[in-house]
């Protein structure tokens, strides 16, 4: 039996991947959630956590926000503090510029899961057709909620909706491309 362990950044990441890693991954599969206290708290006690992981045959996921911050110099530090405590397969993705992108690149599944009509035809609008490029995804998506999108409870009633095929966020795709390259492995 394989573990697949997300380190994540806050609890909305775990809920997101809640309603989207049972459509995908085998059901052989032990899906672990470490989640942190935001960003700096993620790197703080990854080493450690990390280092110290105990179940075998594990594979691990570390994810976390752009936020303001340089993709690469984030990833490539996240990446270093994987390395220093011997998980140098570890796969670390950064959403950018934050996990709303995901639901900004599915307007369907947004307006399904808070239920609110009419917010699929607002996919063709060029904001949408690339949200990793909007500089404050959660923002935005609160304005086009009308302030009824939450992070935690919005992540939960969107994430099961999200289209795991057609998604306009090019970060989403490159992680569940991602998972399902480790669980390859």
């Amino acid at each position: 039996m394989k573990n697949l362990v997300f380190f994540l950044e806050e609890p909305s990441a775990q809920r997101m991947l809640e309603g989207v890693l049972p459509r995908f991954i085998p059901s052989d599969v032990v899906v672990h959630y470490v989640v942190f206290q935001g960003k700096s708290d993620l790197e703080k006690q990854l080493l450690r956590k990390l280092r110290f992981w105990q179940r075998p045959d594990s594979v691990f996921v570390v994810m976390r926000d752009q936020d303001s911050g340089d993709c690469r110099a984030i990833k490539r530090r996240l990446l270093e503090l994987c390395q220093q405590a011997g998980r140098g397969e570890a796969l670390v993705r950064v959403a950018c510029h934050e996990l709303e992108s995901f639901y900004l690149g599915d307007l369907a599944a947004v307006e399904r899961g808070l239920g609110i009509r009419g917010l699929a035809a607002k996919q063709g609008q060029s904001r949408y057709r690339t949200p990793d490029k909007l500089g404050s995804p959660s923002e935005e998506l609160k304005k086009l909620t009308n302030g009824k999108y939450q992070k935690v409870a919005g992540s939960r009633a969107i994430g099961g909706h999200l289209n795991l095929e057609k998604n306009s966020s090019h970060s989403f795709t490159v992680l569940l491309s991602g998972i399902k390259k480790v669980l390859e492995s």
